[in-house]
């Protein structure tokens, strides 16, 4: 006699059957577990290389994992480090360059690592609207920028002879203008608040700090405004007689023009040849 399993019964049970599914059925299998350090290699950069990112970074961790030694370890630092960049993960990018720089710190390599963070937090402040229309960037947060020049900066002292050094001192320069001006920003708004005291000190600040910067001129102009305001007639007409010397004697500096965009690519991997192995 074959026992049916009452209907009511057949319900309670789905929810079991439906949640031990993995069990009941056996769990799916990792087709990577008996892959070679190569093969996760291979794989890795050939959905790295065809916008597979996430697939990408999947192999990429599977391999440090497993392989933690040698040169394809090595390798996938830096790989994964370009995926988490691509697939606008920016903080995993950077944590990948630390992880590198940390781990292999007499690589040929770390040059490149350090221009790459550099590199990832010069384009993070960089909205897609930039595309199409222009902004300002000085009227951003500057906690990237500054970033961005420290990562920069390690490239020019630690590898001034590398290939990377010429780049990162534009960049430099260019970021050190967004900052000046993003303390004029600050300083002008001060102005607004009926904050003219601190302005005057952001004013003053720009001058001592970012001397051969366009912002030199902006911050004297907002320092004159500042002391009128204040009613310290005398003190404008200093700041007044500064700014007439310098703009008669042509010492203020233009704007620094931006850097060419970078968009990273694997260049670097070319010198390891691992694709060819």
């Amino acid at each position: 006699m074959r026992y049916r399993i009452p209907f009511h019964l057949a319900l309670a049970l789905l929810p079991i059957l439906l949640l031990g599914g993995c069990s009941f059925f056996g769990e799916q299998e990792d087709v990577t577990k008996d892959w070679s350090a190569s093969k996760l290699y291979a794989e890795a950069s050939a959905e790295l290389n065809s916008g597979g990112y996430e697939n990408a970074i999947k192999y990429y961790e599977k391999l440090e994992a497993r392989y933690p030694f040698g040169r394809y370890a090595m390798q996938a630092q830096l790989d994964v480090a370009y995926a988490y960049y691509k697939a606008d993960k920016p903080e995993e990018a950077i944590a990948a360059a630390d992880r590198f720089i940390k781990l292999y710190p007499q690589s040929p390599f770390v040059d490149y690592a350090y221009y790459f963070k550099g590199i990832v937090n010069y384009n993070r402040s960089v909205d897609f609207l930039d595309r199409f229309i222009p902004t300002d960037r000085s009227q951003r947060d500057p906690g990237s920028a500054l970033d961005a020049f420290n990562d920069f900066a390690e490239v020019v002292k630690r590898f001034p002879d590398s290939k990377y050094a010429p780049d990162a001192r534009q960049r430099m320069l260019y970021l050190r203008g967004n900052l000046a001006r993003n303390e004029v920003n600050i300083a002008k708004f001060y102005v607004k608040q009926g904050a003219y005291l601190a302005a005057v000190d952001r004013c003053n600040h720009v001058i001592r700090h970012y001397q051969r910067t366009s912002a030199v001129r902006d911050a004297l102009v907002t320092m004159i405004d500042a002391y009128k305001r204040l009613g310290k007639d005398d003190l404008a007409t200093d700041a007044q007689r500064v700014l007439d010397l310098n703009d008669k004697e042509g010492k203020f500096v233009s704007d620094q023009e931006a850097p060419e965009e970078i968009s990273l690519t694997r260049k670097v991997w070319d010198y390891l040849e691992l694709d060819k192995n």
